[in-house]
């Protein structure tokens, strides 16, 4: 994935969109009740990026982005990988406030440890802002949480880029000529992750406009390939008969286990039609130059989410500006022949 070019030493005078390069929208709202308290910065500013699976492609590049800003601004950041552990991430909030980070970018393994790390950054008066995945000041689940209690996030829409994903999934379904009667949907996610259920909610619905009458499967995972392709794999063995599959999911590991379990049951990649969401994956099946059940990917920067995090942190500390309530960076549907051209990173 390519980093954000733009230059930053007029930052305090641009907006973040002309600064970054980036589409970066928002709600329009800011959200001042989970960082309220939080403490300007005269001096150098620290900071600490505390990432779930930050191992995953995706949020190494995120990592990298954020690291690439904070050299511009001069800020001190330190990043921390989560894995997949919540109560990882009550102890590395105290620890980073503990060694005087100034602010807390956060992307949770589990929104259910979103009240106590919104009361712990508050208490500090450390700033904080979450990246990817919502958080709830008042409750462990963020899609009944009142709009003024989510903590600020930045990354991308999910129902823009669910609805790219369907529109793609129905023209690749019409392309291909297919019939409702004898084709299924796979739409697989993390239920408990709810950008993931505005994804997949986005995509049906986008779907269904085009192409109306195709039957979902809905399968819950745990939004890695190997989760994915184990449900995958049950779901089409409890519904023998049908000829072509659509897969799409909260990401490209839903997607890619999708595609490989479909592959595994002896189904050719032209009665798959998969759309993957980061392109990260996706791209490592386009590589080879053969056939691929994967048939498009939405291309998410992770670098451009980690740079517009520590640029919106740092703009927050140092010239006072609130924090968006979200701030969005762009997207691209990419596909075999057009991935490498659009930037996207292969390792």
């Amino acid at each position: 994935m390519s980093p954000v070019r733009a230059r930053l030493l007029p930052a305090a005078a641009l907006g973040l969109s002309t600064v970054l390069g980036l589409t970066a929208c928002s709600s329009g709202q800011t959200a001042d009740g989970p960082d309220s308290q939080a403490t300007p910065v005269s001096g150098e500013i620290s900071l600490t990026y505390l990432q779930k699976q930050g191992d995953q492609e995706y949020f190494v590049g995120e990592a990298a982005g954020a690291k690439a800003r904070a050299a511009e601004l001069g800020i001190d950041l330190k990043v921390v990988n989560l894995g997949s552990d919540a109560n990882k991430t009550v102890g590395e909030v105290q620890s980073a406030i503990a060694q005087k980070s100034n602010g807390l970018i956060v992307v949770v393994p589990d929104p259910a440890v979103g009240p106590q790390i919104v009361q712990t950054a508050r208490d500090a008066e450390v700033a904080l802002l979450t990246s990817d995945d919502q958080v709830c000041a008042t409750g462990p689940s963020p899609a009944s949480c009142a709009k003024g209690d989510l903590v600020p996030r930045i990354g991308f829409s999910g129902e823009q880029m669910g609805a790219e994903v369907g529109k793609r999934a129905a023209a690749e379904y019409r392309k291909a000529g297919w019939k409702a009667e004898d084709t299924r949907i796979i739409s697989a996610w993390k239920q408990d992750v709810t950008v993931c259920g505005d994804r997949v909610k986005a995509a049906g619905a986008a779907f269904d406009a085009a192409v109306p009458g195709v039957r979902t499967l809905d399968v819950a995972t745990d939004n890695t390939p190997t989760g994915a392709q184990d449900k995958v794999a049950a779901t089409v063995t409890a519904n023998p008969g049908v000829k072509h599959w659509v897969v799409w999911g909260c990401n490209d590991e839903n997607v890619q286990g999708g595609v490989t379990a479909l592959r595994n049951a002896g189904i050719g990649p032209q009665d798959i039609d998969g759309v993957g969401l980061g392109a990260y994956l996706a791209c490592k099946e386009w590589k080879s130059g053969k056939p691929s059940g994967m048939k498009a990917a939405l291309f998410i920067n992770g670098k451009d989410v980690g740079a517009l995090a520590v640029q919106t942190m740092y703009d927050r500390l140092k010239n006072g500006k609130e924090f968006p309530a979200e701030a969005f960076a762009p997207t691209k549907m990419v596909d075999a022949a057009t991935w490498q051209a659009a930037g996207v990173s292969c390792g």
